[in-house]
């Protein structure tokens, strides 16, 4: 089961604020034995979301959706999902009772009464609705919870927030999975090698090694190494030193330089 991100928001589009949630989640996974397969940057443009949570839907992968779920103006995470679905928009029983809870918790905290029916307490229900036949995703931050529709999961834009979020659903839902992303790799640098050059070998070691991948990583200015290449393999763990030794004898038959060996 592949990992998918979508980061939404024009405020990091824009550069106003800076993307925390990318390295985080490739962080998180990477904790568990998962590995991140894609991620898509997309700005507070209804349409545009609806289309790549339409895709998101189709894929069945597991999909983080971080920001845009509020219920100003321009939160549009929320509706363009249900467009994504074709289903309504309804309040969630659930969410509606975390929602009034904290409402509650803020008034205590004010020491003022708390008013149900207050313009601005009915517009926080808002939060709380979601495309029909959502699932709520717990909020331990201020009980303002994210939802889920199968395996798309749709959490705040704050980091505070929806990091906790995250980790949660992979150490719930997803623990059956932790591990099952494990890879090695094996890899030596290259002095002087061209990738051109090396391409034919690379497709061969894929070729004869299935499920096995083989990566180049050029360098033009390395502190250490200067202009180099990266190159080798990965996998599980029981397929990549068979590919590796492949890619190492054939690396030395042509006579390039080779410099040291890594395992990560």
């Amino acid at each position: 089961m592949n990992f998918g991100l979508i980061i939404v928001g024009d405020e990091i589009l824009s550069g106003k604020r800076q993307d925390k949630h990318l390295a985080k989640v490739i962080e998180l996974l990477g904790a568990r034995g998962l590995s991140l397969a894609w991620a898509r940057y997309v700005g507070d443009d209804r349409e545009r979301m609806t289309a790549t949570l339409r895709e998101a839907f189709a894929t069945r992968d597991v999909v983080f959706s971080c920001g845009g779920i509020g219920a100003t103006p321009d939160d549009h995470t929320r509706q363009a999902a249900a467009a994504a679905l074709g289903v309504p928009l309804v309040l969630h029983p659930e969410a509606k009772a975390l929602i009034e809870q904290r409402m509650r918790d803020v008034a205590a905290e004010q020491g003022t009464p708390y008013e149900p029916d207050r313009p601005d307490n009915v517009h926080r229900l808002n939060m709380g609705v979601f495309p029909e036949g959502a699932a709520i995703i717990p909020n331990p931050y201020n009980k303002i919870p994210g939802f889920s529709v199968g395996e798309v999961h749709f959490v705040p834009g704050f980091p505070v927030m929806a990091h906790p979020m995250i980790e949660s659903l992979l150490d719930g839902r997803y623990a059956a999975l932790h591990g099952s992303h494990r890879q090695v790799e094996q890899s030596v640098i290259v002095f002087g090698g061209m990738e051109a050059t090396l391409t034919p070998l690379m497709e061969a070691v894929e070729q004869e090694h299935p499920g096995i991948k083989v990566f180049s990583l050029p360098s033009v200015d390395h502190p250490q190494y200067g202009r180099h290449i990266e190159l080798g393999v990965k996998g599980a763990a029981a397929l990549v030193p068979a590919a590796y030794a492949r890619l190492l004898s054939a690396l030395r038959a042509m006579q390039v330089t080779l410099g040291p060996e890594m395992v990560r």
